[in-house]
Formats: structure tokens, C-alpha cells, sequence
């Protein structure tokens, strides 16, 4: 999936607003506003619903689904999705290293890590090992 799209520079709220939402689905950029996530069923929706968002706040989106035909091959996209995700799966391994973990919050942070997961890290299933096994401990 493909989301090229346009938001007006004031008020800059719309903007922010966009790219968290862009970040917390952990696209990645592939050239100034042209985002691309794999195409699944949540994905799709998500990105109708950003789309639809980006029109309210006066802006312009584009959604596509595509295949890649020449350019960056598909291997090394995968391997942009996995390193992107595996960075917030170390920083919850740091986390669980440290006397004074919160397990709830390494938890919430986890379960975001996965949502943004689309290639399965092998990362991800040591992380939610290490949560697992850490269940009742402080």
C-alpha cells in the first residue's frame, strides 16, 4: 500500500497529526510524502481512514495498491519493515534489564512493536519470550 499525500503547512497541527499517525502504523518513507506499508486488511483500513482524515484537514491523499515492479527489490523493503520494528523491540529487551522495569508499560510498548510487526522479527519472539517470563517478577 501507498499513501502520497499532501497536508496544508498551517495549521501545523494537521501535519503532526498525519505523520503520528504514518509512524504508529510503521511505514516507511520512500520519498518525501510517498509512504508504504504491506498490504493487509489493517492496513487497508487504516489508511482509507488516514486518507479520508488528510481530505478533512484540506489536504490531498492519494491511496494505492501496487506491486513493485522495478527499483528497491522486495527483500530489502522487508528488511527496512523488520529493522525498523527490532529497534523498538531492544529498547524493551533494555527495559526488562533494568531493576525498576515496568512490566506494564514494557507490555504496552510490546504490543505496539507487534502491531507494527508485518514480517514477524525473530526479534519480536525473543521479546515477547522475555515478557513472558518475566510475568511476575518486579
Amino acid at each position: 500500500m501507498l499513501l502520497v499525500y499532501k497536508v496544508p503547512n498551517e495549521p501545523t497541527s494537521g501535519r503532526v497529526f498525519v505523520w503520528r499517525k504514518i509512524k504508529k502504523l510503521g511505514a516507511l518513507l520512500l520519498h518525501d510524502s510517498v509512504w508504504v506499508l504491506p498490504a493487509t486488511p489493517r492496513t487497508r483500513e487504516q489508511l482509507r481512514w488516514l486518507a479520508n482524515e488528510i481530505v478533512e484537514l484540506r489536504g490531498q491523499a492519494t491511496l494505492w495498491e501496487s506491486r513493485l515492479a522495478l527499483g528497491i527489490d522486495e527483500e530489502k523493503l522487508i528488511s527496512q519493515f523488520i529493522a525498523a520494528v527490532d529497534v523498538e523491540y531492544r529498547e524493551i529487551l533494555a527495559g526488562l534489564k533494568k531493576k525498576d522495569r515496568d512490566l506494564a508499560e514494557l507490555s504496552r510498548q510490546y504490543q505496539q512493536a507487534k502491531g507494527q510487526d508485518y514480517f514477524n522479527s525473530e526479534l519480536g519472539h525473543r521479546v515477547r519470550a522475555a515478557l513472558a517470563g518475566n510475568g511476575g517478577k518486579k
